[in-house]
């Protein structure tokens, strides 16, 4: 996948969201950890808060004792981080846990309701912050109530302690839960662009010549694309039938004319006139090889998953041009491997092969030889003579529309470059090399195919 991959971006986008929405989560789930935690250790001050208030004992001479002490065995450790203290507000006695040691929580001298608890987080022992439950109570003492300030308090390091576990314990979950939701992601990104991938498999098809139509069965939000694909399918088939018709009536256009200027070129021969004629019939013959080639090009539409032999084709073809008075004065070998073949039309193939193989029988001086078949780069053929050939700083310009090398050699030179356009529209190559029989060698390179014929 690259970075234009849509595939990759939408997998990006969904781990970017999984993992933003597993930041919050997580955040959240400490947040409430730690008010749930809080609320438990409020709700522990305050039992301890009712039992210290249940053993409170006054003595005879008037001051207080606590007894039994609560059970908790971190209110007799030193700086253990729980304690406790009563604070006698009429004789300015105070009680503390042995947790405290030589210190005393400082309480703020707020006013204290009735069955009223307050919350307060102080500055503790060694440093530390404390949470702190305190209330009021009132004890009947000679006739008259006497108040005492109770206070439990614990270290909050506690409270972040117990934070910190949950988070460290959720931690695993959360990426686990992470790598499921982008695998879950990926699933769906994966079945999410399947209709996608159905849409280019079938216009795969369509190029490969086995479907001509993309179906109608995709989903709503894909199904819009296929129907303009398809329509666009029916826009260029119309256009090329616009432009068969065409070629054909330039082809029909052009009959006539062409057939005047030939029986003019007839009666100006038979009044002398030859040469003049000469120029006129060689003026016809561009004009007639001008309109084949414009229809060739307009009737070529390649396909894919076609599957053409080789040796019939060109058998065919050598036959025929043996029973010509140039053919069949030259020596003829086809060399080609009987499981050869080219991705390609067979009328495509004998229009190619034909004009080369007639360029060759016009140049060649007794020896035309015919090879082919299958290579790594596709299907090849190759056509041999042993003419004059080609300068290799004239080749360029022999494949060039119209290019002739010999002006007064029959044709009008538009044969090479015919070759050239079909080749090229089946995705193939056209070179000119020197023949190992001293002349030209045209060969010809086009998509190896398997399988059974067009």
């Amino acid at each position: 996948m690259t970075r234009r991959s849509l595939r990759l971006r939408l997998l990006a986008g969904s781990a970017l969201s999984i993992a933003a929405a597993l930041v919050l989560a997580g955040l959240g789930l400490v947040f409430l950890f730690e008010r749930h935690v809080e609320r438990r250790v409020d709700g522990e001050l305050e039992t301890y808060l009712r039992q210290i208030a249940g053993n409170i004992a006054f003595n005879p001479d008037g001051t207080i004792s606590l007894s039994p002490q609560p059970a908790d065995p971190r209110f007799d450790q030193p700086l253990s981080g729980l304690y406790w203290q009563i604070e006698d507000e009429k004789s300015g006695q105070r009680l503390r846990s042995r947790s405290l040691w030589d210190t005393a929580l400082a309480l703020p001298a707020d006013r204290l309701g009735r069955l009223v608890i307050h919350r307060h987080e102080l500055p503790g022992p060694a440093g530390t912050e404390l949470v702190v439950r305190e209330r009021e109570v009132l004890f009947p003492d000679r006739g008259a109530e006497r108040p005492l300030r109770l206070a439990v308090a614990i270290d909050r390091a506690e409270i972040a302690r117990a934070t910190r576990d949950f988070g460290a314990d959720m931690a695993p979950s959360l990426l686990l839960l992470g790598l499921v939701l982008l695998a879950a992601g990926w699933l769906q990104v994966r079945v999410g662009l399947q209709p996608l991938e159905a849409v280019r498999r079938g216009v795969e098809a369509i190029h490969a010549g086995t479907l001509k139509r993309l179906a109608s069965d995709y989903p709503d939000e894909v199904l819009p694309l296929a129907e303009e694909i398809n329509d666009l399918l029916d826009a260029q088939e119309k256009a090329i039938e616009r432009s068969r018709g065409r070629a054909a009536d330039l082809a029909h256009g052009l009959r006539t004319p062409l057939s005047v200027l030939a029986a003019d070129a007839r009666l100006l021969r038979a009044r002398g006139e030859g040469e003049i004629a000469d120029d006129i019939d060689e003026l016809a013959e561009t004009m007639r090889r001008h309109a084949e080639r414009a229809i060739a090009q307009t009737r070529l539409r390649p396909r894919r998953g076609l599957s053409t032999a080789l040796t019939p084709a060109i058998a065919r073809l050598v036959t025929t041009i043996r029973k010509t008075p140039r053919g069949e004065a030259l020596e003829w070998t086809i060399d080609i491997a009987p499981d050869a073949r080219a991705a390609i039309d067979e009328d495509d193939l004998i229009e190619l092969a034909g004009n080369l193989i007639e360029n060759a029988s016009k140049w060649a001086r007794g020896r035309v030889h015919i090879s082919g078949g299958t290579a790594t780069d596709g299907a090849f053929l190759r056509i041999e003579d042993d003419g004059p050939g080609i300068p290799e700083a004239k080749r360029e310009a022999a494949l060039r529309r119209g290019g002739r090398l010999d002006a007064g050699a029959p044709g009008s030179g538009l044969g090479l470059a015919i070759v050239g356009d079909i080749v090229e529209s089946y995705g193939g190559a056209l070179h000119l090399e020197e023949s190992a029989l001293g002349g030209l060698c045209a060969r010809i390179v086009l998509p190896a195919a398997a399988g059974r014929p067009a």
